[in-house]
């Protein structure tokens, strides 16, 4: 029982580390900045970019930066499991 107490409050801990994290993702001039409970900080548009890239290299920042945020988090379970 004490193991899973153990395994709790070492979760917390890390959810409280990757919480404090920030992403950035650049592409085209185009920034997403996100946090490490997946909300959006920041995010700079590119105005010479035409409205069709400009969604497309939005979409491809937010989904590179969450997938960061994910590996991050996977990361530091492993190492937790380790």
């Amino acid at each position: 029982m004490f193991e899973k107490l153990r395994q709790f409050k070492e979760l917390k801990r890390i959810q409280e580390k990757i919480k404090k994290e920030k992403i950035e993702v650049e592409r085209q001039g185009t920034k997403v900045v996100l946090g490490g409970n997946l909300e959006v900080i920041e995010i700079k548009l590119n105005p010479e970019l035409d409205k069709t890239t400009q969604e497309k290299v939005l979409k491809e920042c937010l989904n590179e930066a969450i997938s960061q945020i994910q590996q991050k988090t996977v990361g530091e379970i492993f190492k937790m499991i380790s």
